[in-house]
């Protein structure tokens, strides 16, 4: 099990690094180049990609090699691409003066990650058991973050000294890593694939089908995720109210807070093994209800440096604890035969909330003020945790698998078949 969380590791690692630079670090070298805010907005639409990557899912579960592994088959092809398309950017050592190849390869590397993405949570449903779900998707969270700060902080620093080349080079060579990593990696034999591309386009609603899951997706993850990403849209702006330069904010919220975020997810993951899912999801709610709490002196615009930077800490690590439980629910209605469809469909309605909350936490701090907002955020966490500890007491364990032989899991169906 070791080994397999340690392929997660690398693999989650890896996606998320050229997405931290391109989200965070070339938007900050394209605006120094002079790149206007509105062509820069255009680059931040590439992540619209992840959020419909379950249109393709249900391909990645039906088609795949039995000679290479069936998802690892994928993964030596999506890694290796996701390498080139680094690579490709090497040529444009003044990226604001070619935004057109630039931000097209960038759209190519998003796709190239989420569908990597959507491979690799295949693998985690089949092989993790129900106590390492927690685990393995605190490793998740935490190499979002470790990925942003290595590709959106560390690669910065990079080009900044050494230049263009030097931080593309160091990227793909990062992004190689993940590539040796699956080169080694062994899968268990698939016996379960769905026999046409059909069937596994119907998980995409069947997935809704299994006790307390639409409780759980429909009411639950909306709740949370509007709630948090309410109060985190307004973060930004509040700083900029504030008068903090956008130097600052960047150095602040994309690397300052990604180290404890990093911990965070690790010992929420190891914390559900421990103490379950509701548990640790009522620790998250509690921990944002009182973070955004502290945040409530910069939206009144006070923020100075200390104490607003142990706000955002606090928030960022409340909000980690809650995205792991999240996950690793989203898991446990993942069928082992549609896994990456399964996840990637429950994940992606997550994400898709989180875009619509700051949408909705913006338009409304415009009319009611930030503070309202904060506010309101606080009693959608509360009403979320509550629904969701409801659901965790009526369904302790929803698990779409159960372990089966050499790590890899097997639904009920199965098992009664065998039987």
């Amino acid at each position: 099990m070791r080994g397999r969380l340690g392929t997660l590791s690398a693999l989650y690692v890896t996606q998320y690094l050229g997405i931290g630079f391109i989200t965070v670090g070339l938007t900050a070298i394209l605006r120094d180049g002079g790149t206007s805010l509105d062509t820069l907005a255009l680059l931040q639409i590439v992540g619209l990609i992840w959020p419909i990557k379950f249109l393709w899912a249900p391909i990645l579960d039906r088609y795949g090699s039995r000679h290479r592994g069936h998802y690892r088959s994928w993964l030596l092809v999506l890694q290796t691409a996701l390498v080139l398309a680094l690579l490709a950017l090497l040529p444009f050592s003044r990226p604001a003066e070619a935004l057109g190849p630039v931000i097209a390869i960038c759209a190519a590397y998003v796709f190239f990650s989420a569908t990597q993405d959507i491979a690799v949570d295949a693998v985690a449903v089949r092989t993790l058991t129900d106590s390492d779900r927690g685990t393995g998707n605190g490793i998740q969270v935490a190499a979002s973050y470790l990925g942003n700060l290595l590709g959106g902080g560390v690669c910065v620093l990079v080009y900044d000294r050494f230049g263009w080349v030097s931080a593309i080079g160091l990227l793909a060579a990062l992004t190689a890593v993940g590539l040796l990593v699956v080169w080694r990696f062994r899968e268990p034999a698939r016996t379960d694939r769905v026999a046409r591309v059909g069937a596994a386009y119907r998980a995409l609603l069947s997935v809704f089908g299994q006790p307390g899951c639409r409780w759980w997706t429909f009411g639950v993850v909306p709740l949370v995720y509007v709630g948090a990403g309410m109060a985190y849209a307004l973060v930004t702006p509040a700083l900029v109210d504030a008068g903090w330069s956008l130097g600052r904010i960047g150095v602040v919220t994309g690397v300052v807070t990604s180290a404890p975020a990093i911990v965070a997810g690790l010992v929420a993951g190891l914390g559900i093994g421990r103490f379950g899912r509701g548990g640790v999801l009522v620790a998250g709610g509690v921990a944002l209800a009182l973070s955004t709490m502290m945040l409530l002196p910069l939206m009144n615009g006070r923020a100075p440096l200390g104490g607003t930077v142990v706000a955002l800490c606090c928030f960022m690590v409340a909000y980690t604890i809650a995205n792991v439980v999240l996950y690793t629910v989203n898991m446990d209605y993942s069928r082992p035969g549609t896994g990456g469809t399964d996840f990637t469909v429950l994940s992606s309605f997550g994400l898709v909330c989180s875009f619509v909350a700051a949408s909705i936490g913006l338009a409304a701090a415009d009319r009611i003020g930030y503070p309202a907002v904060a506010v309101s955020a606080i009693v959608l966490v509360a009403a979320g945790v509550a629904l969701g500890l409801a659901h965790q007491r009526r369904f302790p364990r929803t698990p779409a698998s159960v372990p089966g032989p050499a790590g890899e899991r097997r639904s009920p169906h199965d098992v009664k078949a065998v039987a």
